[in-house]
């Protein structure tokens, strides 16, 4: 039975744009107090000696695909979030592409109800869009659900949403949040034939960027936001992949006050094309992984404030599956256990502080969603915390993979970070490689 209160001693804390030593309170499943040095004042109080370890806040993944109902040979939701505590990502959003997919209010509860009873890490989910679903998304209950999701680009059975007339109605009535996916299907189609009659099925890997090409994204993304322009829609942008795309995006009004956000993913910031020759379909996504050019602007704009948000756009196959010729090959790769410990890399590089790390993965996504009472470290919030090492090395093996599909396109990369410890709702729940028995996830809510 774990004590009414832990203290936590000795961390040195990040949380909103500083890092300072001190130490925190947690009363039940809420942070009571954060300060230099908090003393306990009763016999009931667990003492957590940090030893001096980062403690941030949970990282909240706003985009993941954990494919239950309907896909659970690839992954399932007890799976995959017991991976994402393992990485220190304490609460997710998940996508509605399942089997069947999230576009009826009944999937939707039957959604709940599995992640309820299986899930490790808080939880919420996207209701999916269609061409024919506009009344059911109207009912929608904007403050339990976090947000519609639209495929603008290929996706599994009717979701891609490509009537003109059916989009700019969503984009007018929907009163939430959208999030889209944004690829041309038509170009995708016309360079996809081109290769097709160039190679067959079994078209070199190289070339996915060349099908699922720059112009397919910047058209479907320069589109979606030139209609949320139009009717005032709340657009959130998933997964940019080319430099151009950034110039889409302002950073010249705080988070909170943007009506159109980005997102990048973590793959997108760590491989290239020229990764291709090694990794091959492992590194197949949609969008694809471009080039070195298009990486470094990424890495600008998230910088300088124009991407607004990192996810992983967790999306799991099985290795067989992973291993066919390219046009069988799903794409779509397994990152929500390597996700932090892969930009605190990046962090021991020079090429992003922690602090930034913490707002890119914590702070704004809770303020992007309106997350009630987490991803910061604050007297009143939840306490959804993680402990990191940054110099603990280990490497990337699969004995040490979590999910259920048993690869990872990290396999044999060492991380000088690691996540030691995960608080969810004020419990600890993850230490060191071992996973406490108890049941701690909550449902999300939202300030709306």
């Amino acid at each position: 039975m774990q004590a009414r209160q832990v203290l936590i001693k000795n961390a040195k804390i990040v949380n909103e744009g500083v890092v300072f030593e001190g130490d925190i309170l947690i009363e039940g499943e809420f942070i009571k107090e954060v300060g230099e040095s908090i003393s306990a004042k009763s016999s009931d109080v667990q003492v957590f000696d940090a030893e001096g370890k980062y403690v941030l806040p949970g990282v909240i993944d706003d985009q993941v695909h954990f494919r239950e109902p309907g896909l659970t040979h690839k992954a399932d939701i007890a799976t995959e979030s017991k991976a994402a505590i393992a990485g220190g990502i304490t609460s997710f959003i998940e996508m509605p592409n399942t089997v069947p997919q999230t576009t009826t209010l009944e999937k939707l509860d039957e959604k709940f109800a599995i992640a309820e009873a299986t899930s490790y890490a808080n939880y919420s989910f996207m209701f999916g869009g269609t061409n024919d679903n506009l009344d059911e998304i109207l009912k929608v209950d904007t403050k339990t659900v976090a947000a519609l999701k639209l495929f603008l680009g290929s996706s599994t059975g009717n979701m891609l949403v490509d009537n003109p007339k059916v989009l700019e109605e969503i984009f007018s009535k929907v009163n939430m949040l959208i999030a889209v996916h944004c690829e041309d299907e038509g170009t995708i189609k016309r360079n996809m034939d081109i290769y097709t009659e160039k190679f067959g099925e079994d078209i070199p890997i190289k070339h996915h960027p060349d099908i699922r090409s720059e112009e397919a994204c910047y058209l479907s993304s320069s589109k979606a936001i030139e209609l949320a322009k139009k009717t005032g829609a709340r657009l959130h942008v998933f997964h940019l992949s080319t430099g151009k795309e950034t110039q889409l995006f302002s950073n010249k009004i705080p988070l909170k006050d943007k009506k159109i956000t980005a997102e990048v993913c973590v793959h997108h910031l760590w491989f290239t094309d020229q990764d291709y020759n090694k990794k091959g379909t492992l590194i197949k996504w949609n969008p694809a992984v471009k080039s070195e050019a298009d990486r470094d602007q990424l890495w600008k704009a998230l910088l300088d404030d124009r991407i607004d948000v990192i996810a992983t756009d967790h999306a799991p196959h099985t290795l067989d599956e992973k291993q066919n010729v390219y046009t069988k090959a799903p794409s779509g790769g397994p990152l929500v256990q390597h996700a932090l410990p892969a930009m605190l890399e990046m962090h021991h590089r020079g090429v992003v502080s922690i602090e930034k790390v913490v707002e890119k993965m914590c702070h704004n996504p809770a303020i992007l969603f309106e997350i009630e009472k987490r991803g910061f470290i604050k007297e009143g919030y939840y306490a959804d915390l993680v402990l990191v090492d940054l110099n603990n090395p280990w490497t990337v093996k699969k004995e040490n993979i979590l999910y259920k599909c048993q690869w990872s396109p990290f396999e044999g990369t060492t991380f000088k970070s690691r996540i030691t410890h995960t608080f969810l709702n004020g419990t600890l729940v993850y230490q060191n490689f071992k996973f406490n028995d108890v049941k701690a996830a909550k449902r999300l809510t939202f300030n709306r």
